[in-house]
């Protein structure tokens, strides 16, 4: 399970960065505008809080990357606690986002599930 809950997290990262350059790269751009339901003024007038949420994410996924690499080194307290600390701050985001804007449960839910089950995974890896 830990090698399956290793690759969820590697997954949710993934996810992260490809949020990081959404929000902090491509954040007045159509398809990005679109998606959430931006005008071109409203994407601009917003751009330096999404600049910054990005880069948010990107420490997510740095922090979570580092926790796997830790753990395969064997240093199994501190490469867990990265993987969980992290992956538990992307579904609590998740939430937030569900719970602010409903209208983008789809996007909330692709970026909640892969941490959700790594989490799942790492605990019952740890656990046998």
């Amino acid at each position: 399970m830990l090698v399956v809950g290793v690759i969820l997290t590697l997954l949710a990262a993934s996810i992260q960065i490809y949020v990081f350059t959404v929000q902090s790269l491509n954040w007045t751009k159509d398809r990005t505008r679109s998606t959430f339901g931006l005008s071109l003024a409203e994407a601009q007038s917003t751009q330096l809080l999404a600049f910054t949420q990005g880069f948010h994410n990107l420490f997510l996924a740095i922090g979570s990357i580092l926790g796997v690499v830790l753990l395969s080194f064997g240093q199994t307290a501190v490469g867990a606690t990265l993987i969980l600390s992290a992956a538990a701050a992307m579904v609590a985001a998740a939430l937030v986002l569900l719970l602010s804007a409903p209208r983008l449960a789809r996007v909330a839910l692709f970026q909640a599930a892969p941490p959700l089950f790594a989490i799942l995974c790492v605990a019952a890896g740890l656990a046998a």
